[in-house]
This record gives C-alpha cells, sequence and structure tokens, in this order.
C-alpha cells in the first residue's frame, strides 16, 4: 500500500488520501490527545480545570436535570448499552450486514474491555463525593460511560455513513456521546478530562478497528444495505 520511492509519492497521496485524512483524524490525533491527558493524570495529577467545571455543574443542579441524567446514566450503562449493541448487530446480519455486526460489537465491547485495563492503571480516584449526586465505585479515569458511548456512536456511523440514514446516525452519535459524558460531569463521578479521555481513547481504538477489519472484509467498505463504498474509492485502491 504505502509508496516504494518519492516519485510514487505524490500519486499515491491522490489515491489514497480520504484513507490517509481517516488514518490522521480517527486515531493519530485522537491518540494523541489521549497520551497527553493521561500524561497530565499520571505525572502531575489532573488539571485546574477540572475541578472548577465540576463546581459550574454543582450550581446549575436542578431536578429535573437531575433525574434526566441518572436516565442517560442508566440508558448508557453497561446495563442496558451492550444489549442495544448486540441487537443493532444482530439486526445488521439479517441485512447482508453481518461484518457490519461484528465491527459494532467488536468496537463497543472492546472499549468497554479497554476502560477497565486502563482505570486499573492509572487508579485515579473519583471526585470528592461532596460535589457529587451519587456514589460509584471504582475508578475515575478514563470514563467508562464516555468511553463505551463513544465507541457506539463512532462505530455506528461508520457502519451507516453510506446509507442514506448516514448523517441523521452521525448526528445522532456524537449528541449521545456528548450528552451521556456530560451527564457524568453533571453527577459529579468523573472530571471532564475522563470524559475528554475516554472520548479520544474511543476514536483510536474504533478508528483502528476499522481500518484493521475492512482489510479483512472489504464489504465493512459498503453500506449494510446497499453496494457503495464506505470511503467513496474503488476496493482496489484501498488494497
Amino acid at each position: 500500500m504505502f509508496p516504494r520511492s518519492r516519485r510514487e509519492f505524490l500519486p499515491f497521496i491522490k489515491d489514497h488520501w480520504r484513507s490517509l485524512l481517516f488514518l490522521l483524524l480517527g486515531v493519530m490525533i485522537p491518540f494523541a490527545l489521549f497520551t497527553q491527558l493521561s500524561h497530565e493524570i499520571f505525572r502531575e495529577g489532573g488539571f485546574e480545570w477540572d475541578q472548577a467545571v465540576l463546581n459550574w455543574y454543582a450550581q446549575r443542579r436542578t431536578p429535573g436535570l437531575t433525574r434526566f441524567a441518572q436516565l442517560l446514566a442508566q440508558l448508557g450503562g453497561v446495563s442496558v448499552l451492550p444489549f442495544v449493541t448486540f441487537a443493532i448487530a444482530w439486526l445488521l446480519g439479517q441485512t447482508r450486514g453481518k461484518a457490519h455486526g461484528w465491527f459494532l460489537v467488536t468496537g463497543v465491547v472492546g472499549a468497554i474491555l479497554l476502560n477497565v485495563a486502563a482505570k486499573v492503571v492509572f487508579q485515579r480516584p473519583r471526585p470528592d463525593e461532596l460535589v457529587a449526586v451519587l456514589t460509584e465505585p471504582g475508578y475515575s479515569f478514563p470514563s467508562g460511560h464516555a468511553m463505551a458511548n463513544a465507541a457506539f456512536g463512532i462505530a455506528l456511523t461508520l457502519v451507516f455513513w453510506r446509507s442514506r440514514a448516514g448523517w441523521p446516525v452521525a448526528v445522532f452519535g456524537a449528541l449521545w456521546a456528548v450528552a451521556v459524558g456530560a451527564s457524568r460531569n453533571y453527577l459529579g463521578v468523573h472530571y471532564p478530562s475522563d470524559v475528554l479521555a475516554g472520548f479520544t481513547a474511543s476514536a483510536t481504538w474504533v478508528a483502528g478497528v476499522y481500518i484493521l477489519m475492512r482489510r479483512r472484509w472489504p464489504q465493512l467498505r459498503r453500506s449494510p444495505a446497499g453496494p457503495q463504498d464506505t470511503l467513496g474509492e474503488p476496493p482496489a485502491a484501498q488494497s
């Protein structure tokens, strides 16, 4: 795939610029951001603005917003999200989208497992219970809710990107991930940097999985309901 000489470099960029842009935006930049956040947490102990943002949310709590945030936590938690993921994957398998279903499951379940491992490595305590609406066990960095639901939104977007539902799914996925992440800060159970780290880690993971899986299953480059290529390039140009 990669050019062997300088003379091949420009034609290579011209033929593969979409894939290279996806690699840059989906893997390299999010990974760099996650690395920076991890360094600050692991070496410096965190960010000054973390507590300021939590205090801002705490001052604006209402009973209605608190109930809504708790509902998001339930829907985006391990008691609901995995079942929704498997249900969508099963439906994809019934409509010529078996590879897409496996990709969706791998992206979401893999993000959940990676989050467990990351928390064991960093062992960051959760925010002070005095600013939290509820008490949750385990470590804080990165946010499991943010990571799992960002993975769900990104993977779902990649699955449907070349279908008519592409943009609506992308907007829904982004708004859903942001809403769940913000709810974790509102409830006071995660620092904002925990949520940002979850987003960047999931972007890196899901984009990396997609790049690897589409080489094994070329049908991932097409809509699960049609023959269109997901990156707008002929399959031969991406091999």
